[in-house]
């Protein structure tokens, strides 16, 4: 198989990258975020620290990007502070729409529930934790351009908001905002060999 260029854009937890990283090795894989990442593996599974438009202009282009761009002024589950922030959701919807007029052939955008889907489309397909091995419930919509719909690998019990119930702290958005590990490895498995 030949490798593939998979570009995680928006992701400091180094969890997506990390699992498409370890199935295969053969792909060159990054990823992208204004923070620094978490890994603290060195630099086997690169990491770019700064702005994810500069890495889609690199001279090799990219074959898959997958983005979970920020949801703070997108979610739902912060309406109750839209209000006075309408530039500031704007420029968030903006953003997710050059993610998806980047010139790479396949992508997958991720976001909660939330108003990309009145202010740019709907979705492609929303999925749940619960899917993919993890008991608690966080609908989570994916936008796809050449890709298919990520099917259940692990369908159990339990429907445990507990992303929601996030104790309150400086470190709550980091928490609510990590992919679990049951879909990212979903994502490698389904997404990396296409």
């Amino acid at each position: 198989m030949a490798a593939v260029r998979v570009l995680v854009a928006c992701e400091f937890s180094a969890i997506v990258r990390s699992a498409f990283a370890s199935r295969w090795p053969e792909h060159e894989v990054m990823s992208c975020d204004l923070l620094p990442t978490e890994w603290q593996g060195g630099n086997i599974y690169p990491h770019f620290q700064g702005d994810i438009f500069f890495c889609l202009e690199m001279e090799e282009p990219f074959d898959l990007m997958i983005a979970f761009p920020p949801c703070t002024h997108l979610a739902v589950s912060g309406a109750r502070w839209f209000k006075g922030k309408q530039k500031e959701q704007a420029d968030a919807v903006e953003f997710v729409k050059r993610l998806a007029d980047a010139p790479v052939p396949r992508i997958a955008i991720e976001n909660p529930i939330g108003v990309l889907s009145t202010k740019w489309r709907k979705p492609d397909q929303i999925i749940q934790p619960w899917q993919f091995g993890h008991g608690e419930t966080k609908a989570t919509c994916l936008w796809l351009k050449g890709l298919p719909k990520l099917q259940p690998t692990n369908i159990v019990e339990g429907r445990t908001p507990r992303v929601h119930h996030a104790s309150p702290g400086p470190d709550r958005w980091k928490e609510r905002s990590r992919t679990l590990q049951g879909i990212a490895d979903a994502m490698a498995d389904q997404w990396g060999e296409i």
